[in-house]
């Protein structure tokens, strides 16, 4: 498949791109996959579980059994190279133990951040959470996720790869109604998880969003222009 030119943070990407997902078989991973592969785009979707792989590809991914937390960086690198983006989208979302919670949420985050830099992936996106701005210094399940997730985007931040970071408030799977409110600074109000997926589509096709932290929440602005406004602001 042809490939377009990688583009520089204040150009617009056009479809046609190569995009690896770390976490393939999550809820909004795999509404990514669906709406990236709609519009052309080619997806590497790492799951963890073989047993995952045709949820996958029903939804037009390419699965690969890459596990994070097993992998070592050279494999993981393997497995995205040739992307033109990479997305984390894994995580134990505060389930399980606290070690696991560490280890998913924080270093494998890291782990794919620097498989992305082996492999020569400029494009790095992160699905964090609201909250990871200021995490609290509690023991309990939600405080270490988000330190967890401030650790993992505190990396990012420093490295080299075009980032950007979406911090979605608290999430439903409501049908998406298309209309949301992101802003660079922490908001309030639950959003659909379709939703999501859609403003995570249109940042990896938009260069502008290289170096951003977004936060999106419920609104009403339509997504389009919602994300016109932050990104031409």
């Amino acid at each position: 498949m042809a490939r377009t030119p990688r583009a520089t943070s204040t150009e617009r990407l056009r479809t046609d791109v190569i995009v690896a997902i770390a976490g393939a078989h999550g809820k909004i991973a795999l509404r990514l996959t669906r709406l990236l592969s709609a519009d052309g785009d080619s997806v590497i979707s790492l799951i963890r579980n073989p047993d995952q792989a045709t949820d996958v590809g029903d939804r037009g991914g390419s699965p690969v059994l890459c596990d994070l937390e097993s992998a070592s960086e050279e494999q993981i690198a393997a497995a995205i190279k040739g992307a033109d983006a990479v997305v984390f989208a894994a995580g134990a979302g505060g389930r399980g133990s606290a070690a696991r919670t560490l280890t998913v949420d924080r270093d494998g985050a890291i782990k794919l951040l620097r498989a992305a830099t082996s492999a020569g992936v400029h494009r790095y996106l992160i699905i964090s959470a609201g909250g990871a701005e200021d995490p609290p210094d509690g023991d309990d399940g939600l405080s270490i996720y988000l330190r967890a997730k401030a650790d993992a985007d505190a990396a990012v931040q420093s490295s080299d790869r075009e980032w950007t970071i979406l911090r979605p408030g608290p999430l439903t799977d409501e049908p998406g109604v298309g209309r949301v409110r992101v802003d660079p600074t922490p908001g309030n109000g639950m959003v659909p998880r379709d939703d999501v997926a859609a403003l995570l589509a249109g940042l990896l096709h938009d260069g502008r969003a290289a170096h951003r932290v977004l936060y999106v929440n419920g609104g009403d602005q339509p997504l389009d222009q919602a994300l016109e406004a932050v990104l031409s602001g």
